[in-house]
């Protein structure tokens, strides 16, 4: 990858595939000579579940998320990977980071007060942490608000 690929890294949990992400993602891959898009799904678990290590279920629907997402930006003539990542997203963006660099993280919420990402700091935590810009998208209804 040259200086001037984008390389953007997605973390959405239940938000993904959400028309309006992709469409934000889409208009990041146009504006760049390059781009290179991983998306991180964290699997999301109940603290029950996570508590008696009953992974499998967030694992699967974490997994279904990722491929569905993947499928639509390449409809969309975007090429994306992704993993699933930890259940805790800000774990998942340090681990996705260790593999590669990203130039910008997108992250995609529910609205305030749906969304337990935004009450743990998720967003402020990254800006904090990595010296790349942080969009925090929310997503309501299929659409994003920046």
């Amino acid at each position: 990858m040259g200086p001037t690929t984008a390389q953007i890294l997605v973390v959405a949990n239940r938000t993904c595939p959400c028309p309006g992400l992709v469409d934000v993602i889409h208009d990041r891959v146009e504006r760049a000579p390059a781009a290179d898009v991983r998306i991180v799904a964290p699997a999301l678990n109940s603290r029950l579940r996570h508590a008696f290590s009953d992974v499998d279920g967030a694992l699967l629907q974490a997994q279904g998320r990722l491929e569905e997402v993947v499928a639509v930006l390449r409809q969309r003539g975007i090429q994306a990977a992704g993993e699933v990542g930890d259940a805790d997203p800000f774990l998942a963006v340090a681990d996705a980071l260790a593999l590669r660099p990203a130039t910008e993280i997108l992250v995609s919420t529910h609205p305030p007060g749906a969304s337990n990402w935004m009450e743990r700091g998720l967003v402020e935590r990254l800006r904090a942490t990595y010296g790349v810009p942080v969009t925090h998208l929310v997503s309501q209804a299929g659409l994003v608000l920046a």
